[in-house]
């Protein structure tokens, strides 16, 4: 590690610090579990502790109501960390949200005590909505991560790891329009939306052999009619599709769209579909800030497990990581066996593990950006890209198409 002991004891001095206000802002989000674009009072508790400790913050950037930025320092190299908020439905902080969050804004804390040392601007962004809407896209074609030379954040998991890729991923929403009739008396004159759903769901389902390594789809039927003795007007569902990178995901979009299209062919049912969110690419960790970052998880006396060339699920930092060096390793507590997304995972969230992931996570992820300041060779990388990004970026006005927009063919 390239930072001083006078820079070490800084950023864990700062931790232990903030370390009661750190637990109970991962206790307050758990308790209190809101879903995507719905984090009000998730985005005012975060809000509120960073003005409590200097920051400027401002609220609702680039439109979203629950996204933030806070930023505390003046140096050139600008050290961004991506807060995590939102729960899923029904089932909480099945994620471990609450985790990210809090970590990502002891980072944010830590790193800013010594920031005027470091020459380093500090940027937290409060980024909405991960598990639905996709916020960090919206906020990345927005402009907030323009000036960020380098992206971190952890993710609450069963173990430590490090240098995952993830799949990229598109939602859409289906809905199927056919014309109602009574099931008995007259079932001939009515136009069966829902077969036309039974005819897509059996022709995925005979798709998935044919589909490559890596490439998943799934989905949820979400109105299947409203009466039994009523030929059914309209269905719906959602589904998603996951691939290895976007291009695999544009080529097997169109099998998918075929398949929904033939539901529509086989009944004579109008298809409509909608893209749902935004795309999420695969994630590409960057290999220098990794070693840097798990240098400082060992000075915690944590060893975290190579993951390279492996796949997680999907993520919206996947989008950031395509533009700019990203770091999103995992921060493991015991969960029991638990695994992600499941009611038992929610329930070890403000567990002991838990707290201590809060705390280990913010000191590592603050130690790894006090690393890319005092490192001579790694800053110059950094703020050499930001450099070429910023020569080469669109301008305001071409964004609403985005330089991460929807990579799906007639979506």
């Amino acid at each position: 590690m390239t930072y001083t002991r006078g820079v070490h004891r800084t950023v864990t001095e700062a931790v232990r610090t903030w370390s009661g206000q750190l637990v109970a802002l991962s206790h307050g989000l758990h308790d209190e579990p809101e879903t995507a674009l719905q984090e009000h009072r998730a985005a005012a508790r975060v809000a509120g502790l960073l003005e409590s400790a200097g920051f400027t913050v401002t609220r609702g950037v680039a439109d979203l109501p629950t996204a933030l930025v806070a930023t505390r320092g003046t140096g050139d190299l600008v050290i961004g960390f991506c807060a995590e908020y939102d729960a899923l439905p029904g089932i909480g902080h099945a994620c471990g949200h609450n985790v990210n969050g809090a970590a990502a804004v002891g980072a944010a804390l830590a790193l800013a005590a010594a920031a005027d040392e470091l020459g380093l601007t500090v940027k937290l962004i409060g980024t909405p909505a991960e598990e639905d809407y996709g916020g960090k896209v919206h906020l990345l074609d927005a402009g907030v991560f323009d000036d960020v030379a380098a992206a971190m954040m952890v993710h609450a998991a069963p173990d430590d790891s490090i240098g995952a890729s993830s799949l990229a991923i598109g939602s859409w929403d289906v809905t199927f329009r056919g014309k109602p009739s009574h099931a008995a008396l007259a079932p001939w004159e009515g136009v069966n939306a829902l077969d036309a759903m039974t005819v897509a769901h059996t022709a995925l389902g005979l798709l998935r052999q044919q589909l490559p390594p890596g490439v998943i789809v799934h989905g949820i039927v979400t109105d299947g009619g409203q009466a039994v003795n009523v030929i059914p007007a309209r269905t719906s569902a959602r589904c998603e599709v996951r691939a290895l990178d976007t291009e695999q995901l544009a080529a097997a979009w169109l099998r998918v769209r075929a398949c929904f299209e033939a539901g529509a062919l086989a009944t004579g049912a109008e298809l409509e579909l909608r893209c749902h969110g935004r795309d999420f690419a695969d994630l590409r960790q960057d290999p220098d800030m990794t070693s840097a970052y798990a240098a400082a998880l060992g000075e915690l006396g944590r060893t975290a497990t190579s993951r390279q060339g492996e796949t997680m699920a999907s993520t919206d930092m996947g989008n950031v990581s395509q533009l700019i060096p990203t770091i999103h390793p995992t921060i493991g507590y015991d969960t029991g066996g638990a695994r992600q997304h499941t009611p038992e995972f929610t329930a070890y969230g403000k567990s002991p593990g838990a707290d201590r992931a809060v705390l280990d996570g913010a000191t590592a992820l603050a130690l790894t950006g006090a690393d890319l300041a005092m490192s001579p060779d790694r800053r110059t990388r950094l703020l050499d890209g930001v450099r070429r990004r910023q020569r080469s970026r669109p301008v305001a006005d071409e964004r609403s198409g985005g330089r991460s927009a929807s990579l799906r063919p007639g979506g």
